[in-house]
């Protein structure tokens, strides 16, 4: 445990953004399964839907630097991809 003042007020602040980071991430992992589920239902004007928040939802936490950027355009390629890619199959 920290002795310092500013050591103990900086462990509040790492517990504050933890807590935000970890809020940020689950709403994004259940939004990427939201869309997951549209592509699987076969159900295109819902995936399309789905896959634009999933796309702000991305850009928004590589903003915030709980995601890397790189991760981010990554993931929104490969969900692009993949929408595409049902899409040609119809």
């Amino acid at each position: 445990m920290a002795n310092i003042k500013s050591a103990k007020k900086r462990i509040g602040v790492i517990n504050k953004k933890t807590a935000l980071n970890r809020r940020i991430k689950e709403n994004l992992k259940s939004v990427l399964k939201d869309y997951d589920q549209a592509m699987e239902a076969g159900d295109m004007e819902l995936a399309a839907e789905k896959r634009t928040l999933a796309e702000k939802k991305l850009k928004q936490a590589a903003c915030k630097h709980t995601i890397s950027k790189e991760a981010a355009n990554h993931k929104v390629s490969q969900i692009t991809k993949r929408f595409n890619a049902a899409n040609a199959a119809k």
